[in-house]
């Protein structure tokens, strides 16, 4: 299989719209978002289905109630603040407590899909920090 394969046609969920800018901002390169759940419902847990483009990585961020990662194409990276990237691929579930330092993105060659759910999400939005570095990302090789 062509790893850089758009993977929009191969997915259980629709690939979305572009991010708006009040999200693109903090991402390096064009990702795209499907809300399956919105966040204002007597859920309380939205829940979006979230696809990048090769190299598409989202900025060092914290979710003050945690969130959940699952993978569900491509493939694509995790890494907390002071930790090595962990790679990603179908069927990995990540699990991030609340207020850890992290990020997630694509592999330069890869697209990447993740269902990303937010929980705990009376404690705060998420806190967006620092881009992750080009050097930090051709590290992770």
């Amino acid at each position: 299989m062509d790893k850089s394969k758009n993977l929009s046609e191969s997915v259980i969920f629709p690939k979305g719209e572009k991010l708006p800018e009040q999200f693109s901002k903090y991402f390096t390169g064009t990702a795209w978002l499907s809300m399956l759940v919105s966040g204002g419902n007597e859920f309380n847990c939205p829940i979006g289905n979230v696809t990048f483009e090769p190299g598409c990585r989202n900025n060092w961020h914290k979710h003050p109630g945690g969130q959940i990662l699952l993978v569900t194409g491509g493939r694509g990276y995790y890494q907390e603040e002071g930790k090595p990237a962990q790679e990603l691929n179908p069927g990995d579930v990540v699990k991030i407590a609340p207020n850890i330092k992290h990020w997630h993105g694509a592999a330069p060659d890869s697209w990447f899909v993740h269902i990303s759910i937010e929980t705990n999400v009376n404690a705060g939005p998420p806190e967006w920090l620092e881009p992750v570095t080009n050097e930090e990302y051709n590290n992770l090789k």
